[in-house]
């Protein structure tokens, strides 16, 4: 090859190869019960992959020492890691001063990093060559997380800080300082170890330059004439060459019998090294050993010890290093044009633009012809089908027949969300497989809109022309045609497209296209986008059960390639080959101009440098290896010939094929995977084509996942088997019952029309070959989830122009528009995602735990109640991993609640408690909350499962009002109270006059008649006099101390001229405020909890008594003012004395701020919280009664739940008491006493849970203690010590 002065860089020396790993050769074997009867005979016993002279192994150059660090995630801070003093030191005065950033770290959001340092130039590059830089200087920011082990197995969470906000102090999240877990630690070390690696591949590379020192001295032609007699003289010995030991060593990933890892790409250097330092260290040893001194032995283990820890240190650090350079953008380099491609004459800027030459012209028409348009032909000369109509299609006429679908306040916008509409799903598959051009009854196919089980789209036509779930991103504009014969370098932006972990994306056979005496490895796909990534996040998908991140880095384009060959290449393996008919890359809507695709892919086959860098193979070899490799599977007229190959022949020709995609143009579907190639013939007389058996999954709907019986069955069963746990006796008829229905379970799962995993025989006639293998497959899925997320974050961006606020973390906006039913995340229709992979992906994918779908998920049940709600507050919090926004709109809704008050309050001074809940009522209600969302257009990004869940408009309301909360808890985290507090006042006034209103309220009527301060009167005043013992007690002083007595009086008191009123206001007021901080706390504390177990600690935490308690042990009762003239101290009512410390919390606020209520809560309430959990006071006892009574129910009748009756009532009208029993199956089991029926209830269902013995109860009681003995018992010691004090005091 020759030197492109513009393009690339001179090729320097490969380094020396190292030391080559060989396994054992492989097994060939197959199932002989699955083998058809006259013309099938599996072949058993061991094979042999025939030796390739020509395949070489290939070392990856040594990592750079350069580093990677990453910033951090931020967020706003709620409240405090710990109490702080209290009082807070007084608030800073606004001088115009900018505050500080706020940290934070969340799961979904990727922090947006610094641009890197340019990688060096290689060295071999003269000085004064026109090198153009090896990436664009305006590199953008690119989130990544921290270097995985060859593409990161396991997110690190990021650490960060919070930053203080006036007097509170900073809020720390904790994370791992190491990227990987102990048991990541552990499984790399196994890789590590075992020495799994791509280094194998292209060793030619390594005996060209001198590598292996019995190729030295010999010309090409003298050692590709040796390398059979070397091959065959291994086989005779019973090895294998070195190219099949490169090939033989990743076999067993994908074999059931072998061990199943991770592989990741090490550097054989390392390797190597690691295993020269135990060989001396082994030496050592011995010769220590031979010393005879027991002193000496000690200090030669503890020495060699010590080594062998330094060396483990030393081995992960340059493992690190080497992974770290996976993800760092490096600089590329193309292999040569020949004559395919040159510059462009137009090319004015120096953008390395170039253009296709007549003869890269005429191998696009041969390849449109040849492969491009083959399945047209191929489906054109079929008849067509027409397939019976069903109820099905006769409601989508229906439904597309209407123009407008208008609907009314419980209308529907989905044809299938009416309770009178019936779909037959069986009848809907059974027309499906009645297809006649179906390839095989157990392989499934994709047709455009249609999902196995029937369309994808149920919607109306009004509901089509909207939504993420059709494809529609708002903001979206048409792209420009791209140039087809040029590469458009000055308009494109490219990123290196990389997965990790690369579990089921490395495979045992991958794709390799020779070249110029070198082998090109596929390494993934690399993206060419008309717009830049910038503020983009990672993306992160689960696949197999394993969580996956997929990186998109930006580096140097590759050259030669235009548009055209890219678009060819694109038409042929998605809609040919995958049959990916629902990914739209364009614009959906049919009335829009046409435009090009907004996203380029092409594949990236490489090979390393030896100076860091990679070579690609230029696009046009790419084609060229596509026509080269589309050959007949089994040619006819070769068929006799093939039939009478000797075995190792043949057994040469079935490997070479085992994992190759084949199609067979018109069939459904066209493409399936070679698992094995079978040629046995079992009539002599009759020649039939070889077999290709292909190890398939059924689809779900097929199963007995998708089975009504086995789903009725299944149900039944695990309500019995709960109802029998929690029952406090079991009988031995039920024991029969459960173990009678697990064995019809187990019946129904072993009907082989029930498994999964089928076994697939093809004729091998009609197939043709396509040189791809699985691996490219399972890259190729990953791109519609890809760019789904590209386009979702970038019309987010449109969302931010609309609310007048720009996310620094795009995930936190993405996570307040995702509503509880979005689950999976294939970028287009799932079930054609299903297919393909199941028909072209790789045969035997490794499965994670299936927990990591509902691990943080799950919050039904009532023993995961009892775990969740066991769990004490992180004192450093962690992220949330719960990916849905019902907990941003726990927190939202507080946030709206606080606003609206305290405007209220302020704007209305006169008005009544009553008054003022009425018009909030009306302010917060959903109904309202879904106008204001409807303003934002919520409903056009908001990302919910494409189905009948929010079908019906009502559903779809109180959905987008749960999402406008979700969106104000967002802005709230991210940007503070007066962005929340400006976003609410936009959308409730569409006037300025109304806005400016709403923003700008007046102060109190206190503060208003004493603008400075009104502690001026405590001298003339009794009642303020007393009140400045309260501050001394509490340690704040107010600057308008009539708040404070304003919030001790009592309603009982009339109107004065000192405080102005009484409490009630404050109160109401101070009943938000307390439920903000609450929520605020208990949201980062809690991250763990769903929003109905806020709830429970929320309520716990802010109701009568415990605000009673706070309020006793602060003595607010001493100094409440009432209308009592004799002074004596006054026994306040619980409630009383709770609106007490409302009121009290309110004046705080009016007169300080929101800080010093934080202090506040964090000293006096907060605390608490650990008791109440410990105690399992988190529910209120009627509540915990019933749950109890409820999982006592008898299968197939109604639950019995527990009865209240009133036994007696006693006393005066002002001061009665009441008695209340509790009877559960006609039995009384409590029985309770109070001054209200609603306390003597909840005193009979105390006394109930004490006396009868529930399962469920002591289950719980033996939980807590298992799990927090040590805290109950200092607990325990906590309080006798505080009666004893109480007694002696």
């Amino acid at each position: 090859m020759s030197f492109h002065a513009g393009r690339g860089c001179p090729r320097g020396r490969l380094p020396a190869p190292g030391q080559i790993y060989h396994p054992a050769p492989p097994r060939y074997h197959y199932d002989p019960s699955a083998a058809p009867g006259p013309v099938y005979n599996p072949q058993g016993g061991s094979s042999y992959m025939p030796p390739h002279p020509d395949f070489m192994s290939f070392h990856f150059p040594p990592p750079s020492q350069a580093s990677n660090t990453l910033p951090q995630c931020p967020i706003r801070p709620p409240v405090f890691t710990e109490p702080p003093p209290f009082p807070p030191p007084p608030p800073h005065s606004s001088d115009g001063s900018t505050p500080m950033p706020i940290q934070n770290s969340y799961p979904y959001m990727m922090p947006n990093i610094p641009p890197p340092p340019l990688p060096p130039m290689p060295p071999s590059v003269p000085p004064t060559m026109p090198y153009p830089p090896t990436y664009p200087m305006s590199y953008p920011p690119q989130p990544q997380l921290p270097p995985p082990p060859s593409f990161n197995p396991a997110y690190g969470q990021p650490s960060g800080s919070f930053k203080p906000e006036r007097s509170r102090p900073p809020l720390h999240y904790k994370t791992d300082s190491c990227s990987r877990s102990p048991e990541r630690l552990r499984h790399h070390d196994d890789h590590r170890h075992r020495g799994h690696s791509y280094s194998e591949y292209g060793s030619r590379h390594n005996r060209e330059f001198g590598g292996e020192k019995r190729d030295r001295g010999c010309s090409s032609e003298r050692r590709r004439s040796d390398s059979p007699r070397r091959c065959k003289s291994d086989y005779d010995r019973g090895r294998v060459s070195s190219r099949h030991r490169s090939r033989d060593r990743y076999r067993h990933r994908d074999d059931p019998g072998s061990p199943s890892s991770d592989r990741h790409r090490k550097h054989a250097r390392n390797r190597s090294g690691s295993r020269e330092r135990k060989r001396r260290r082994v030496e050592e040893d011995k010769e220590r050993r031979t010393d005879g001194s027991s002193s000496s032995r000690e200090r030669s283990v503890n020495s060699s010890r010590s080594r062998e820890a330094e060396e483990i240190t030393i081995d992960r650090h340059e493992e690190d290093r080497g992974q770290e350079e996976l993800h760092k953008p490096a600089w590329i380099r193309c292999t040569h044009a020949e004559n395919y491609y040159s510059n462009d004459p137009m090319d004015q800027v120096g953008d390395s633009t170039v253009v296709g030459t007549s003869k890269l012209r005429d191998l696009y028409e041969r390849f449109e012809e040849e492969l491009g348009k083959r399945q047209e032909r191929a489906k054109s000369i079929r008849p067509k089908w027409e397939p019976p109509k069903t109820k099905l299609d006769q409601d989508q006429d229906e439904s597309s027949s209407e123009s407008e679908c208008e609907s009314d306040g419980g209308g529907s916008t989905c044809s299938s969300s009416s309770d009178s509409e019936v779909f037959d799903v069986i009848a809907e598959i059974k027309r499906k497989k009645a297809h006649p051009d179906r390839l095989h009854d157990e392989l499934w196919y994709n047709d455009p809109g249609q999902m196995n089980d029937g369309p994808l789209c149920k919607c109306s036509a009004k509901a089509r022309r909207t939504g993420i779930r059709h494809s529609i991103y708002p903001g979206e504009q048409p792209v420009k045609q791209c140039r087809p014969m040029n590469n458009n370098a000055g308009k494109l932006f490219h990123y290196r497209i990389t997965v990790s972990p690369p579990t089921n994306f490395l495979t045992d056979r991958p794709t390799v296209i020779e070249y110029d005496d070198h082998e090109y490895l596929f390494e993934g796909f690399s993206c060419f986008s008309h717009t830049p990534l910038t503020s983009i996040p990672l993306c992160r998908v689960i696949r197999f059960n394993i969580d996956y991140t997929i990186h998109f880095i930006e580096e140097m384009a590759p050259e030669n390639y235009c548009v055209k060959g890219l678009e060819l290449f694109s038409s042929y393996l998605f809609k040919d080959i995958l049959e990916l008919y629902d990914w739209n890359l364009t614009d959906p809507e049919e009335n829009s101009p046409l435009g090009c695709q907004r996203f380029h892919f092409m594949p990236r086959f490489v090979r390393f440098l030896p100076d860091g860098g990679k070579e690609v193979l230029s696009m046009h070899q790419v084609l060229l290896y596509l026509l080269h490799s589309s050959k007949p599977l089994v040619p006819e007229e070769e068929i006799a010939n093939m039939l009478q190959w000797e075995e190792l022949e043949w057994q040469k020709y079935a490997e070479e094929c085992k994992g190759m995609i084949v199609t067979n143009p018109g069939m459904k579907p066209s493409s399936v995977r070679i698992d094995q190639l079978d040629r046995e013939q079992f009539n002599s007389s009759v020649i039939t084509f070889p077999i290709i058996v292909h190890f398939g999954i059924r689809p779900a709907q097929l199963s007995y996942a998708g089975d009504p019986q086995y789903q009725k069955l299944w149900k039944s069963y695990v309500k019995l088997r709960h109802l029998l746990a929690n029952s406090p006796k079991v009988k031995q008829i039920d024991k029969q019952k459960l173990m009678q229905r697990e064995e019809a379970l187990q019946k129904i799962r072993q009907k082989n029309t029930m498994r999964r995993e089928v076994t697939v025989e093809l004729s091998s006639q009609g197939f043709w070959k396509t040189g791809i293998r699985s691996d490219v497959c399972q890259h190729a899925m990953m791109l519609p989830v890809l760019t789904h997320h590209i386009r979702y974050h970038q019309c987010l961006m449109h969302l931010d122009k609309l609310i007048g606020y720009m996310f620094k973390e795009r995930c936190l906006l993405q996570l307040a528009m995702t509503h509880p039913s979005h689950h999976l995340n294939f970028g287009m229709n799932p079930d054609h995602a299903r297919n393909s992979l199941s028909n072209c992906g790789i045969r035997q994918p490794k499965y994670g735990d299936r927990k990591v779908h509902h691990m943080y998920m799950r919050k039904k049940g009532i023993n995961t109640l009892i775990n969740i709600m066991s769990r004490l507050g992180q004192d450093d919090p962690s992220p949330s991993r719960i990916n849905h926004n019902e907990r941003l709109e726990f927190l939202g809704d507080a946030v709206v609640e606080f606003l609206t008050s305290v405007h209220l309050y302020h704007l209305f001074p006169s008005l009544e408690e009553g008054g003022l809940a009425t018009y909030r009522t009306a302010i917060v209600q959903n109904q309202h909350l879904a106008m204001l969302a409807k303003k934002l257009e919520l409903d056009r990004f908001m990302l919910y499962a494409h189905g009948p869940d929010l079908c019906r408009e009502s559903d779809l309301r109180h959905a987008m009002a749960n999402c406008f909360e979700a969106l104000i808890g967002a802005v709230y985290l991210e940007g503070g109270l007066e962005e929340a507090k400006d976003l609410f006042g936009r959308l409730l006034f569409n006037t300025e006059d109304m806005r400016e209103v709403w923003l700008n309220y007046p102060p109190h009527p206190l503060q208003v008649q004493e603008p400075l301060t009104d502690r001026q009167l405590i001298e003339s005043s009794p009642v303020l006099q007393k009140l400045t013992n309260f501050e001394d007690a509490i340690g704040v002083l107010f600057t308008h101390v009539r708040l404070l007595a304003r919030a001790f009086t009592l309603r009982t008191v009339g109107f004065n001229h000192l405080t102005l009123g009484h409490n009630q206001r404050m109160e109401f007021l101070g009943d938000s405020i307390m439920q903000l901080v609450a929520t605020e706390y208990l949201f980062i504390h809690f991250p763990d909890h769903h929003e109905g177990h806020l709830t429970l600690l929320r309520s716990s935490l802010v109701n009568n008594r415990t605000q009673a308690k706070v309020a006793e042990e602060l003595g607010m009762q001493e100094f409440a003012i009432t209308n009592d003239k004799t002074k004596r101290p006054v026994a306040l009512r619980t409630k009383t004395l709770a609106d007490l410390l409302e009121s009290f919390i309110a004046a705080l606020y009016i007169d300080k701020d929101l800080e010093f209520v934080h202090t506040f809560m964090n000293v006096c309430f907060f605390p608490r919280l650990k008791e109440f959990i410990l105690n399992q006071d988190w529910n209120d006892p009627k509540s915990q009664l019933q749950q109890c009574c409820l999982t006592l129910r008898t299968e197939g009748k109604e639950p019995d739940i527990p009865l209240y009756k009133t036994l007696q009532t006693v006393g005066p009208s002002h001061a009665r008491t009441y008695t209340v029993a509790v009877y559960f199956k006609g039995e009384r089991i409590g029985c309770g006493k109070g001054p209200s029926i609603q306390q003597a209830e909840m005193g009979a269902a105390m006394d109930a849970l004490e006396k009868y013995n529930f399962p469920q109860m002591a289950h719980q009681k033996r939980f807590i203690e298992r799990k927090y003995r040590q805290e109950l018992k200092e607990m325990r010691r906590e309080r006798e010590r505080q009666e004893r004090d109480s007694d002696e005091g």
